[in-house]
């Protein structure tokens, strides 16, 4: 992927999200041929000359410095993740991943493998870079489906939800569930742009897609974190699971997700009865068939 290109089309696309009155300057009213605000009023509002900032929205943001970065970070109305997104476009070596000869394998540690079995209340998955789906306990299988009947290459979180039909039933907000798992792969984009298989995955989803295609191009970002999913299975019904997103201690590029359910709730009672169905509720939702056939 093209880190320029990236940087430039990122800085436009939350340029043209802000109008004048949201930064506090005045609406002249005069005819504006893009959305947003002007690059003069970025640079302004940034503090820095219009050319400067011209040269980095073309991407050329080698030797611009953290400062500059910030202010402009802030003239935008960046979130946390969108500044740690736009540090990495301009400046690659920024929080730099720690890697010899390329992109390692990823492997998940044994210790975490058990903690993963021990759990057996709660769905929990272990996703790592490009959000593939490296491990999982049953109740995460009998929930989301049957992910050891997938070639390792289709175990990713970003192809669940747009290639396989059954995740459109599963999540009850599938846009929302879409356009959270895009946010999350274009932050690992932000700091992993030599990435092959990276750039591999974007490009085959983007041709399969026109969902992702679309949400690729809006390039939102955010880092994945906590909060509440419904979903709808097959067999039980609605469950309501808090998710809390947990990064491994020694992996950085490894994340525990859990999904549990209040004491005494229809969920809980759910997925207690998925438990005690395992794999037969795991082949409810046709996961290997339709992931194989799209």
């Amino acid at each position: 992927m093209d880190q320029r290109a990236e940087l430039s089309e990122f800085l436009r696309s939350r340029r043209a999200r802000l109008k004048p009155e949201d930064v506090g300057l005045p609406d002249v009213g005069r005819h504006r041929r893009v959305p947003g605000l002007r690059r003069e009023e970025l640079a302004l509002l940034a503090g820095v000359s219009v050319a400067y900032y011209t040269r980095l929205e073309q991407g050329n943001g080698q030797n611009v410095s953290t400062e500059v970065l910030d202010a402009i970070a802030r003239a935008l109305r960046l979130s946390d993740a969108e500044r740690d997104h736009l540090l990495h476009l301009a400046k690659p070596s920024y929080k730099k991943r720690k890697r010899s000869g390329g992109f390692r394998q990823q492997t998940v540690r044994p210790a975490v493998r058990h903690l993963l079995d021990a759990m057996d209340g709660v769905p929990a998955l272990v996703v790592g870079q490009r959000l593939d789906i490296l491990a999982w306990n049953r109740l995460a299988q009998a929930l989301f489906g049957d992910f050891a009947a997938l070639e390792p290459e289709e175990r990713n979180m970003a192809r669940h939800v747009f290639l396989s039909p059954a995740a459109r039933d599963l999540y009850v907000d599938w846009e929302a569930k879409a356009t959270e798992v895009v946010s999350v792969l274009r932050m690992y984009a932000g700091c992993s742009a030599d990435d092959p298989r990276l750039a591999a995955l974007v490009g085959d989803l983007s041709v399969r897609s026109p969902e992702f295609r679309s949400l690729w191009a809006a390039h939102t970002v955010q880092e994945k974190g906590h909060g509440v999913k419904l979903l709808r299975h097959p067999l039980v019904g609605e469950l309501t699971l808090s998710y809390e997103t947990l990064k491994l201690a020694d992996d950085h590029d490894q994340s525990l997700v859990t999904y549990a359910a209040e004491p005494d709730s229809p969920a809980a009672e759910a997925l207690r009865l998925l438990a005690n169905w395992g794999v037969d509720a795991a082949a409810a939702h046709g996961t290997s068939a339709s992931s194989r056939d799209s």
